[in-house]
């Protein structure tokens, strides 16, 4: 059972801002009530001129959240677009592979390239959640179903299966402390969805956000991303993905669609869905371009045999489960669930 929480900031530094402190003490009070310790990394809390500024910072708390024996989840703050700046300070001399022990890491959005660090030193890591975005939601409570994967997690370490949620939510337009405990809109939402190929299909998941894994292999947003994540092998190879699950969820930006197309076509380029076993993606938050999404999905894999299911409340769309990266998942959409080897 997870006892103490460490949390840090890889990527944005907005948990140390005074304008998100109202959701800040919330957060920690919902983490205390559970019966957890919270520890925050020394840098987690610098605000988002001083953790954007100093990555080598970033690096070191990762490394300490590894190293403290009293840390249990290492839980990511919040995402945003730099993490890769990490990888100096990470892999140059081998810390990270020095560091890390066998301790569940969660984080979605950004830290997909922290997931992808962590995938090349052969560590599991959870996919699909962190602080400011799930624990903190200004809402009476945790939303519902995000709140049974946390809980999950925290009571056993693993997540054993994952079904769908019975709603989704728009994304609030305001985060001020004039929100607090308001209700989201919700809607009905459907089940898993079966675009093409068989309704059973296994392997061990691996991506993320369709977005940062767009800036990682070309270097659009920053131009030195895709110069570091190819001199430190970040991204799989295709026999790396070979007999995987590829996880594409998008972020709030909502990519418009010619550029999810292009996005595609990078991946098919390299492989990756000659080698997977199947494609699991996200819905996208509030709904935005989800027929566009499918469309260029079946366009551009060209393979109908390839099973490709979409609507998982994973990432930005919320709710949100926790789906494990590493170990053997079987998905199985006719009995609408995910079931994981633990």
């Amino acid at each position: 059972m997870i006892q103490t929480v460490g949390i840090v900031s890889l990527s944005s530094g907005i948990i140390g801002e005074s304008f998100v402190r109202h959701e800040l003490d919330l957060g920690i009070r919902r983490l205390e009530e559970m019966g957890l310790r919270v520890k925050f990394l020394p840098h987690a809390l610098g605000g988002l001129d001083n953790v954007k500024n100093h990555p080598e910072e970033r690096a070191q708390d990762l490394l300490d959240a590894f190293r403290d024996p009293e840390i249990n989840l290492i839980l990511c703050a919040i995402g945003g677009d730099d993490t890769y700046r990490l990888l100096p300070a990470l892999f140059d001399s081998g810390a990270l592979a020095e560091a890390v022990r066998n301790k569940p890491f969660l984080g979605f959005s950004d830290t997909t390239v922290n997931h992808l660090m962590l995938h090349k030193l052969g560590l599991p890591s959870f996919y699909g959640q962190s602080f400011l975005a799930d624990i903190c939601e200004m809402e009476k409570d945790m939303l519902p179903y995000t709140r049974h994967y946390f809980e999950e997690l925290i009571r056993t370490g693993t997540i054993r299966t994952v079904t769908p949620s019975p709603v989704w939510y728009e994304e609030r337009t305001s985060f001020g402390p004039d929100q607090m405990g308001l209700p989201r809109v919700s809607h009905p939402n459907g089940g898993f969805e079966l675009l093409q190929g068989k309704p059973v299909f296994s392997g061990r998941i691996l991506g993320g956000c369709i977005d940062s894994i767009y800036d990682l292999l070309t270097g659009a947003r920053y131009g030195d991303e895709h110069i570091l994540c190819e001199r430190y092998g970040l991204f799989p190879s295709a026999e790396d993905w070979r007999g995987r699950i590829l996880l594409l969820e998008s972020s709030e930006e909502k990519m418009a669609p010619a550029l999810y197309e292009k996005t595609l076509r990078l991946l098919k380029e390299r492989g990756i869905f000659s080698a997977v076993s199947g494609v699991l993606t996200g819905k996208p938050m509030d709904g935005s371009y989800e027929t566009e999404y499918k469309e260029a999905l079946v366009r551009v894999i060209g393979d109908p045999g390839l099973p490709v299911v979409c609507n998982l409340s994973i990432g930005h769309a919320a709710p949100r489960c926790i789906l494990p990266f590493g170990v053997e998942a079987r998905v199985d959409v006719e009995r609408q669930r995910i079931d994981f080897s633990v």
